[in-house]
């Protein structure tokens, strides 16, 4: 039972309660910093997964790097 079972009325109630809490003057200024808010913190992850990918890609290449020195130098014996 997650946000997504929320459904049309729910939805409907949840912006009535909004309008009647904030006032309709109100209410767009808080959606647009809803709105920044959820982009920053979505790119901010984007950010993070990224960096550990770029990390882990970077460890693997010096990990197979390091074994084909090892191996090169069994080789030529």
């Amino acid at each position: 039972m997650g946000i997504g079972s929320i459904g049309i009325p729910g939805l409907v109630l949840i912006v009535v309660l909004a309008l009647i809490i904030f006032g309709p003057k109100k209410l767009p200024q808080i959606g647009k910093a809803a709105g920044e808010t959820l982009h920053e913190f979505k790119s901010s992850a984007n950010d993070l997964v990224n960096d550990d990918t770029d990390s882990s890609t970077k460890q693997d290449t010096e990990e197979n790097m390091a074994d084909n020195q090892t191996s090169d130098k069994h080789e030529e014996r």
